[in-house]
């Protein structure tokens, strides 16, 4: 896959939202988000956070040890990561500046707590982006691949919490929701375009 297949933009105004900014910016991608160039990337980590496949596994490959090394010293701290928590470590040799490993939780028929575990995955998440001063973040599709959480269910947990978690943002101004395969793309779009944001194409 190239590095940035699809690609789409959406904004709305500082009338809409209680921020510092002028704009808050929505994009949305299909690619490789260990290629995207902002303050923080967010890991679709396990508890372990000792890396594993997936978004995990490139993320590690892509960032080098540096990564590994900084969730050895969170776990010999605090023991892992619970399901809808996040921890904040260095990117390594990514674009990135950091790089926030959340757990988002295995579906199991939805009866479980999956909902509110995966939506506290991404106000987690943000929340770390706020207390380390960063200004842009990017999110995979958490759960939605060997964790077996619905894409259109996602879709919409992810996309509320985000413009949720916005509308009160004093640091972060800029969520690129990276999609590794054109089925969440449409359902991220889909979600965002239900919340009446406005839709330009990124050009390149």
């Amino acid at each position: 896959m190239a590095a940035f297949g699809k690609k789409l933009m959406y904004g709305i105004f500082k009338s809409n939202f209680r921020v510092v900014n002028s704009i808050i910016m929505i994009r949305l991608i299909q690619g490789d988000i260990t290629r995207v160039n902002v303050d923080a990337i967010v890991n679709a980590a396990n508890s372990s956070l000792l890396g594993g496949g997936g978004v995990d596994g490139a993320i590690h490959r892509a960032g080098g040890p540096a990564i590994l090394e900084a969730c050895r010293a969170i776990v010999a701290r605090q023991g892992g990561c619970k399901t809808g928590e996040a921890v904040i470590t260095t990117a390594g040799q990514l674009p990135a500046r950091f790089v926030i490993h959340t757990v988002g939780p295995v579906w199991n028929g939805g009866t479980n707590g999956e909902t509110g575990k995966l939506e506290s995955c991404y106000a987690n998440s943000l929340k770390l982006a706020e207390e380390n001063g960063c200004s842009s973040v990017a999110f995979p599709n958490i759960s939605t691949g060997v964790y077996r959480f619905p894409k259109q269910q996602a879709a919409e947990i992810a996309v509320r919490a985000v413009t949720g978690f916005m509308k009160d943002a004093k640091q972060v101004n800029t969520v690129i929701f990276v999609c590794f395969d054109s089925e969440n793309f449409a359902f991220i779009r889909h979600e965002l375009s239900q919340k009446g944001f406005s839709q330009d194409e990124i050009p390149g």
